[in-house]
């Protein structure tokens, strides 16, 4: 028997189907072949119809179905991984509104400093643990403000897992973790924010009925059968955004476990049992997927470095390279520090953690007639580890004791002078996992009762390699205070 697992992303869609008895992977697959599209129609929006998702999420489960061979009789429950912070608004007959507003999109920034300076940011510091900001709710004051006929046909708002859990089963609901991503959860009184919602002026109505993160949520009705190929009755089990799910798949769930990804943008998720938070502006707060209200309050801290993975490949498209591979082998040929040349990598828009500031990417100390491409390379890596050594220096005064450190094997994982350079200074191990979002979503539905020990099981055989803080740490930490001082001197500026 199997559990499937369903990763919906702003790129694509990613279907896993795992052995339920033993956590293995059977198929995975990935639609489009191409990017997902996305909508901007003005500067700063960034949209995607939920149509779309769904139509991609039933041509990867036929994709994935296809090349194992499993039938849909086969398939013990499905678990649901999802972009998180995104808006979706459905009528009465649970058609979208709009596109939905995604993750990316800037346009309610405005509205969430307005309420964050509103509401305090003593109430927003303990209640919500996070200012608005650029969330799910004050996305959908957004469309309250600006478009109000859509705004008055809305009967439920919904996260972009929320909605294809609802395709699947014509049933709406949503979880705590998934509130708690669109700042629409207050940890005090461990309850829908009904002051967040009676500021801007949204009906308490319109929030979905809420289900276990883990557990039976929903089933696939016959609607849903027909259109996905699954069969009717199989159960829902398990859903969350993107990051709770990534560090999930990491087997991380307990206070010190830390999650790290080095994508495009560079995540640091880390789990602490207490709502005792002091630093909301650079870093946000989650309910974490093994959040129980009244419970077990475990949250989830993150921290997102925009400009990571696309620094280093903007230099795969830009220099004379033909793959990351050439790039770090190229880099291995330079000693720490780079010879002086650093590489300030927030070139991703706004960086949270620097306070909204843009400040942009940064190559300094170039010398013309000594350095080439090889110092480039060593300067990017190590600037990226540097930024992510800054994150987690924030995290840090506002708490954070790592005990357990793991990745999953991406671009950035990949290099081992990104991976040492970061451990060394960090003086921590990191253990790298070889693991998907939708793996993790599939295997969650073990959880469903609870069993945490075969779902840690099952990530047992993931484990390729440990990068060991190095000895030599003073090299390192003079290069990283010397791009300190470059950051500081360019913060200063703005």
């Amino acid at each position: 028997m199997y559990f499937l697992g369903i990763d919906l992303g702003s790129s694509s869609v990613k279907v896993a189907l795992v052995d339920s008895a033993s956590g293995i992977t059977a198929g995975l697959a990935q639609v489009p072949d191409e990017e997902m599209c996305m909508q901007s129609p003005k500067k700063g929006w960034a949209e995607q119809a939920p149509e779309t998702w769904w139509e991609l999420a039933c041509q990867g489960i036929d994709k994935v179905r296809s090349q194992t061979g499993i039938s849909p009789d086969q398939i013990r429950g499905v678990g649901i991984a999802y972009q998180m912070h995104g808006l979706v608004v459905v009528d009465k007959n649970g058609a979208a509104l709009r596109p939905s507003i995604i993750w990316c999109d800037s346009r309610a920034v405005e509205i969430g400093q307005e309420a964050y300076n509103d509401l305090g940011s003593d109430y927003c510091d303990t209640h919500l643990l996070n200012a608005p900001g650029n969330f799910t709710a004050s996305k959908l004051k957004w469309v309250q403000r600006h478009e109000p006929d859509t705004y008055a046909r809305v009967y439920k708002m919904m996260l972009p897992g929320d909605y294809i859990a609802y395709r699947l089963s014509g049933v709406l609901n949503t979880t705590i973790s998934g509130l708690s991503e669109g700042i629409l959860w207050d940890f005090k009184k461990d309850r829908v924010s009904e002051d967040l919602l009676t500021h801007y002026g949204i009906e308490p109505g319109l929030i979905p009925d809420l289900v276990d993160t883990f557990g039976e949520q929903s089933s696939v009705s016959a609607t849903g059968a027909s259109e996905s190929g699954l069969q009717e009755g199989t159960p829902i089990l398990y859903r969350a955004g993107d990051q709770p799910n990534n560090a999930l798949s990491l087997n991380v769930f307990q206070p010190g476990e830390v999650a790290a990804t080095g994508g495009t943008s560079g995540v640091v998720y880390a789990i602490r049992d207490s709502p005792d938070i002091h630093e909301t502006t650079r870093v946000n707060h989650f309910a974490h997927v093994n959040y129980q209200s009244g419970k077990q309050k475990v949250i989830g801290t993150l921290l997102c470095i925009n400009g990571t993975g696309i620094q280093y490949r903007w230099l795969l498209n830009n220099l004379a390279v033909t793959s990351y591979q050439e790039m770090n082998q190229l880099a291995s040929q330079v000693g720490v520090g780079s010879d002086g040349v650093r590489l300030i990598p927030f070139g991703n828009g706004a960086e949270r953690m620097l306070d909204n500031l843009e400040v942009g990417a940064h190559i300094l100390h170039l010398d013309l007639n000594r350095h080439s491409k090889a110092h480039l390379c060593r300067a990017a890596l190590e600037g990226i580890a540097f930024a992510f050594a800054y994150g987690i220096g924030i995290m840090e005064a506002d708490g954070l004791d790592a005990t357990v450190i793991r990745a999953g094997n991406d671009n950035l994982f990949r290099a081992e002078i990104f991976a040492t350079t970061l451990a060394t200074l960090i003086e921590r191990e990191i253990a790298i996992y070889d693991t998907t979002g939708a793996v993790g979503a599939a295997r969650a539905c073990i959880l469903k009762d609870g069993d945490y020990d075969t779902f840690a099981a099952y990530t047992e055989n993931d484990l390729i390699k440990t990068y060991k803080p190095l000895p030599d740490m003073e090299s390192y930490q003079k290069a990283y205070s010397h791009w300190k001082n470059e950051l500081e001197i360019i913060l200063q500026k703005h």
